[in-house]
């Protein structure tokens, strides 16, 4: 069978070695190149041309042995246990490889053998080997191809099995073989294609965990209510419209787990037998809760219903509830018993009214963000023990004193509102975070930094404010500050002396502001700064003083006039430098590079001149972007034209430190009047968007050369690229987004002809064309938030954690 997609999540090592099987001294055996890959608990070899699908040889390591050859160079012998051991020996090409491969195949071979991996490793049946352990107590055999006729049966001869996985494994009954093994607690058959549970079920007394997501299943067997030992019992993404009654004998289910199923009505009344206190029912299409009397229904703690669609939800019965999570709903009202809650997730909403009564005393997280709210309730600032206040995007116009002055509050994010100003002057805060970006403030309180002495983050970015509050009252005192961010406000060269009290700092943006001079002997003060955005602004020079800041990794100041290129490579910790647009002439360059310098911008200062030897050097550089000498022909000159397309790049504040993107960027591509531009965004990763970066424009011309339809050759262009990522992109991902301009030079047009564009994407990376000043959505988002994507993914018998 073809090796599942799931194995690259296990794959621990693997490479292309010369192997040779049995005996050294026959000469019958001989070396063969192979791919030799550590996965699991076990080492496969393969063919090197047909690793994915030809034959595969698995020899279980776990109680085996791992022994260095010593008559021959970088070679371990690697044996199975048993009495029918099998010996793979392998040659490496270094000491390095050798001995990385000796180290980690050891510490498998040492575990014990009551529990074997075998997940992901295309079994029809189970490899004799494991029939050597007899005392085998847990089995993983998800994401195989277990026969039900061959592979299953042979599983009751483990007499002592407690844990067994038959996850994705295209099952489409459930195995009858499986009720004789009387000592399993805890069973795994989610991911297949069950329709329904045998009676015979209900004789697995033993059972305490039985996973049955992702199937399509409708009802349960009264049978099942007799397994008295069940706890936990997954339901999540199948096809039950209501309930299963049989759910009230099991007294001891605590979590009762319908996620993705096809309920419509909710009758919260009618869980009062059940013994559930967890209760997940999200993304279930719920047009309507109703709720009983509350004496009944005082165990359920804690109730998810995201993703459900519901407009009103009044869970007011439910006294003791603890947490309620109802994000992403179209909710505009919303009430709920404040006597126990301490959680409360309703973002994504569009909240104008919040009721929470008697005051929830035992609240320490409340989120609020993403709904239309104007004003922040009154009970939210009498919580005696609230943490967490986040109210980002939406209408709120002031935050009550009492709420910056609490006494418990840590965290308050309350960015993209309609907020004009903040009292005056606080009184004692505790809080260790605030974000106020993108409000309407123009100033801050005098006296934030000295009373709120724990903050550590602020962020009043895309405000209009024109100064910033002193640090302390003494030059002696030093604020907690360790990140600011006041990009894109008014703020002049009088606000960075100021700066000088936050001797902590690691991380200061200053982008978009009215800076001219940043003074010297200020720099030099924040000793701690790791990363320095000053941007757009009207700096002339960065001070030499920035070598005092020994930890710095990350300057941009891109957007300025600054015409000397500044000591920063000097910098021994200096990862990422980007001083586009400015008037550089020339580039003081150190005998050596920064040992981590991986990123150096410099296009856009077109009196910028760098000698060959310059060059040679910054080319050593991962990501060296530099504009064409003036002197060399371009593509659209040695064609006898202008070039038609030009590009550039913009950039926003957001929440990640780092962005794992990369763009591509084409004006001339496979002809003067042609161009090709994409983003790839690796999310954490920068592997997958550099590779899509580096391939994805050979690809796409290639499939232009095989005259596939019109239609087509951007489709192709995405299998084929997902394909050459191979494990990578299986183990990472990306989003990509690539826009196709041609020329068709027979069809009507006022200039010979018309340009079309195609867009292609997929994940969240959007392509948008501005027309008559309006934004025109040229791709469509694909996440699981989206209906149809959703139904799709489903089809496919997901089970989705997490929207």
């Amino acid at each position: 069978k073809p090796r599942s997609v799931g194995g690259s999540e296990r794959v621990q090592l693997s490479g292309v070695f010369n192997v040779r099987k049995g005996k050294l001294a026959l000469p019958v055996n001989r070396w063969s190149k192979r791919q030799v890959t550590l996965s699991g608990t076990c080492l496969i070899v393969s063919s090197v041309k047909h690793a994915h699908t030809g034959k595969m040889h698995i020899l279980p390591l776990i109680g085996g042995k791992v022994e260095e050859v010593k008559r021959h160079s970088h070679c371990l012998a690697f044996s199975s246990a048993g009495p029918q051991s099998q010996t793979y020996y392998i040659s490496y090409n270094s000491y390095t490889e050798h001995l990385r491969w000796h180290r980690m195949a050891s510490k498998i071979a040492s575990q014990r053998v009551n529990s074997v991996d075998l997940s992901c490793c295309s079994l029809e049946e189970l490899p004799a080997q494991l029939f050597y352990s007899q005392d085998l107590t847990h089995l993983n055999l998800k994401n195989n191809f277990i026969s039900l006729h061959k592979g299953v049966p042979a599983l009751t001869r483990f007499c002592k099995l407690r844990s067994l996985s038959l996850s994705n494994n295209a099952l489409s009954e459930f195995p009858l073989a499986l009720c004789e093994i009387s000592s399993l607690t805890e069973l795994n058959l989610s991911g297949n294609r069950l329709l329904s549970l045998p009676a015979d079920v209900g004789t697995m007394h033993n059972l305490q965990t039985l996973l049955l997501d992702g199937n399509f299943l409708s009802s349960l067997p009264v049978e099942l209510g007799s397994l008295e030992g069940l706890t936990y019992l997954g339901l999540s993404f199948n096809c039950f419209s209501c309930v299963p009654p049989v759910l009230e004998k099991l007294r001891g289910m605590e979590r009762l787990c319908l996620a993705g199923n096809q309920l419509s009505v909710l009758d919260i009344t009618g869980l009062q037998w059940l013994p559930a206190r967890h209760i997940d029912l999200r993304l279930n299409q719920l047009q309507k809760v109703t709720v009983g009397d509350s004496e009944q229904l005082v165990h359920i703690i804690q109730l998810d219903l995201r993703d459900t669609g519901l407009q009103e939800l009044d869970v007011r019965p439910l006294c003791r509830l603890e947490l309620l999570r109802c994000d992403r709903n179209t909710l505009s009202l919303l009430r709920v018993s404040g006597h126990a809650l301490k959680s409360l997730h309703a973002a994504h909403n569009e909240l104008k009214l919040l009721e929470v009564q008697p005051v929830p005393e035992n609240l320490t997280v409340l989120d609020l963000s993403w709904n239309k709210l104007e004003c922040v309730p009154e009970w939210v600032c009498e919580s005696s023990r609230l943490e967490v206040l986040d109210i980002n995007h939406n209408s709120v116009t002031e935050l009550p004193i009492r709420l910056m002055s609490s006494g418990s509050l840590r965290k308050l994010l309350a960015g993209w509102n309609e907020v004009c100003r903040l009292a005056e002057r606080l009184e004692r805060s505790l809080l260790e975070v605030l974000d106020l970006q993108h409000n309407h403030l123009t100033e801050l309180p005098h006296n934030l930094f000295i009373k709120a002495q724990s903050l550590r983050y602020l962020n009043v970015s895309a405000n209009t404010l024109e100064n910033l509050p002193a640090a302390s009252l003494s030059e002696d005192s030093s604020s907690s500050l360790e990140e600011l961010y006041v990009t894109n406000n008014s703020l002049s060269d009088k606000c960075v002396p100021l700066l000088t009290g936050h001797g902590h700092l690691r991380v200061l943006h200053l982008a978009y502001n009215q800076l001219q001079t940043f003074t010297a002997s200020k720099l030099a003060r924040l000793e701690q700064l790791e990363e320095l955005d000053l941007s757009g602004n009207k700096l002339r020079a960065v001070p030499t003083t920035i070598l005092n800041c020994q930890r710095m990794h990350t300057l941009s100041a891109h957007s300025n006039c600054i015409n000397a290129f500044p000591e920063v490579l000097q910098l021994p910790e200096i990862k990422c430098v980007d001083l586009s647009c400015n008037e550089l002439t020339e580039v003081t360059l150190p005998e050596t590079l920064p040992p981590k310098l991986q990123e150096l911008d410099l296009t856009g200062n077109p009196r910028l001149n760098l000698d060959h030897k310059s060059l040679e050097l910054l080319n050593n550089i991962r990501c060296f972007r530099v504009d064409p000498s003036p002197s060399a022909p371009c593509v659209s000159e040695s064609h006898g034209a202008p070039a038609v397309w030009s590009h550039g790049y913009t950039e926003a504040s957001g929440v990640k430190n780092k962005l794992c993107v990369a763009a591509l960027a084409l004006d001339s591509f496979c002809g003067i009047r042609e161009a090709l531009y994409g983003v790839f965004d690796g999310d954490r990763n920068v592997e997958v968007p550099y590779l899509l970066q580096c391939t994805m424009g050979d690809v796409l011309a290639e499939e232009l050369q095989r005259g596939q339809r019109q239609e087509d050759y951007m489709t192709n262009t995405f299998l084929t690229m997902q394909r050459k990522l191979g494990t990578a992109g299986q183990r990472m991902g990306g989003s990509a987004a690539l826009c196709h301009i041609r020329h068709d030079p027979m069809a009507p047009g006022e200039h010979g002809g018309c340009f079309t564009l195609k867009a292609a994407n997929v994940g969240r990376c959007q392509a948008v064309l501005c027309r008559d000043g309006k934004a025109m959505q040229l791709s469509t988002t694909h996440t699981v938030k989206e209906e149809p994507e959703y139904q799709r993914v489903r089809q496919h018998n997901a089970i989705i954690t997490e929207v």
